[in-house]
């Protein structure tokens, strides 16, 4: 079952359920995809799918800061219940070892040698890691590596 699909299933069963928070947080992540898949002039590719999913919650995960700087523990709450649910439409993330070795071999594929490579390296990964890995984690360890 694609993303769109399971999306469209669990906006359903929510407003049966008659879970407001969880139907309007759906429907904001389907209306999400659709302006990127209109952007784009197309479907977009599952990975694509999962960056946007991942720049939600990452919205959402700034904003938790925020509002426990301001002292709004509140609205912090909500923003990370709604980070939690969005997560739920990611696939399994990659283990610390899973994540060394796709960097190990995609540095071998690249044939990077030194930081200034770390763009072929990043592209690389980007394509493979999409929405299974936090990216700034993984640039950080490919720059590490390449540092080394």
């Amino acid at each position: 079952m694609s993303l769109k699909e399971r999306l469209n299933d669990d906006i359903k069963a929510a407003m049966r359920a008659k879970d407001k928070t969880r139907v309007g947080l759906l429907r904001m992540l389907h209306s999400a995809i659709r302006n990127a898949e209109i952007e784009q002039g197309g479907e977009l590719p599952e990975a694509e799918q999962f960056a946007v999913v991942n720049k939600l919650i990452k919205q959402r995960r700034d904003s938790v800061e925020q509002y426990r700087q301001g002292g709004r523990d509140d609205l912090a709450d909500k923003e990370a219940a709604e980070a939690e649910i969005l997560a739920e439409y990611l696939p399994p993330a990659l283990s610390d070892a899973e994540i060394d070795e796709a960097v190990d071999q995609a540095i071998a594929e690249a044939g990077a040698a030194s930081p200034q490579d770390m763009g072929k390296v990043m592209g690389l990964l980007k394509e493979r890691l999409q929405g299974r890995a936090d990216m700034g984690t993984v640039s950080q360890r490919v720059k590490d590596r390449l540092a080394s």
